[in-house]
């Protein structure tokens, strides 16, 4: 495997997320939880507005990792990956949002790579703390 640096940044990248990606995602999901989907729900529940199913974020994350591994011609499979939702991705109804993501690594081995993982919207970090796992193909 590629060697890897502590600390080094490995890759930015940003998904616009918009309304029709969360009304999308509950029907392949199954999850009609209103909250994400009326805006008139997710107030009565205390939230600023329409927010994005936790696990599409955490998607959106997995998929910058796999599209890196992907275009950075590593020979790696995603073999760990986990996730804290640190506040929720609100996507307004005019303009959406976006999910800013950046990785770092935090431990490098001869044939493993484990990033850490930040992803922000609204200036405001969504996963905390995030961290995937890379090990080379045999």
């Amino acid at each position: 495997m590629k060697e890897f640096t502590p600390g080094d940044v490995v890759f930015t990248t940003a998904f616009p997320v918009q309304r029709a990606d969360l009304a999308a995602y509950a029907e392949a999901s199954g999850d009609h939880n209103p909250i994400h989907l009326d805006r008139a729900a997710a107030e009565a529940a205390g939230l600023p507005d329409v927010i994005a199913h936790g696990m599409f974020t955490m998607g959106l994350v997995s998929r910058a990792v796999v599209e890196w591994v992907a275009e950075s011609g590593l020979e790696a499979s995603l073999t760990d990956f986990s996730a804290r939702f640190a506040k929720p991705v609100v996507v307004p109804a005019e303009g959406g949002t976006t999910v800013e993501i950046e990785a770092k690594v935090r431990k490098a081995e001869a044939d493993s790579v484990e990033l850490a993982i930040t992803a922000r919207s609204g200036g405001e970090k969504v996963l905390a703390p995030a961290r995937a796992t890379l090990t080379a193909r045999s």
